[in-house]
């Protein structure tokens, strides 16, 4: 399966996953979504919960990785990861190399046949290199003001298969006091418009679901929406006030 392909077509719903325990992933399964996001870039995500997670996953499932380190993406894909999203790319240099780093080859990801992602030993060489080629999705999350300026060149990387406007970081990095800016909306509308004139799919972060009709008339095509623990946290919030306004 090509999930890369897949992010074109909207809308494509996920969430980020914050708690390192597989039993979460196999409740998740459960609900409906397109895809996963591993965010071991805020969460206390190690080698060894990454793999367990991925083991139980049956839908496409990226890794938010804590660096570009080649040991992080590679420890992400050979257990099994869909693709990984990376966090603060800023430039095309930064991209190709990230690139680079998630395909085997010359200056590329190491090879090892024993892994989750090459069936332990049971998939031929030439089929997982085939496979890693075709199928493995690198999306790049555009955060930072240099990475805004810088968009154009990283949209035209090949290997780079979709853009993730990181809205809380920009409003962060341009000084802003909430997502809602100007700053930051002229920031993601200048993404969208690039991502589009390389006919490149674009994702998002969007707290909540009544967000995703606006952007998705804007050319969002697939929504990380907030996380399981804030879904927690609602849920059971609006339970107690359906609870206590029937007092």
């Amino acid at each position: 399966m090509n999930f890369a392909k897949q992010l074109a077509k909207e809308p494509l719903l996920g969430t980020f996953v914050k708690t390192p325990h597989p039993h979460i992933i196999e409740v998740l399964q459960y609900c409906d979504l397109d895809f996963l996001i591993l965010d071991a870039e805020h969460s206390p995500f190690d080698r060894t919960s990454l793999d367990l997670c991925l083991m139980v996953s049956n839908i496409p499932t990226l890794v938010r990785i804590p660096d570009s380190q080649p040991s992080t993406i590679l420890n992400s894909l050979d257990c099994g990861a869909t693709g990984i999203l990376v966090p603060h790319v800023c430039s095309a240099t930064q991209a190709e190399t990230i690139v680079a780093k998630c395909h085997f080859g010359a200056g590329g990801r190491g090879y090892a046949g024993s892994t989750r992602a090459a069936q332990y030993t049971q998939k031929l060489m030439q089929e997982h290199l085939s496979d890693s080629a075709n199928q493995t999705t690198v999306v790049v999350q555009i955060e930072d003001i240099e990475g805004v300026d810088n968009v154009s060149d990283i949209a035209a990387v090949n290997g780079v298969d979709a853009l993730f406007i990181g809205q809380v970081d920009l409003a962060v990095a341009y000084g802003e006091s909430s997502v809602n800016g100007e700053s930051v909306r002229d920031a993601s509308l200048k993404i969208i418009e690039v991502a589009k004139s390389y006919d490149k799919p674009v994702g998002m972060f969007v707290s909540d679901a009544k967000q995703i009709a606006h952007w998705r008339k804007l050319g969002v095509s697939f929504f990380g929406l907030a996380s399981e623990h804030k879904m927690i946290i609602d849920g059971f919030k609006n339970q107690r006030t359906q609870v206590e306004s029937n007092d």
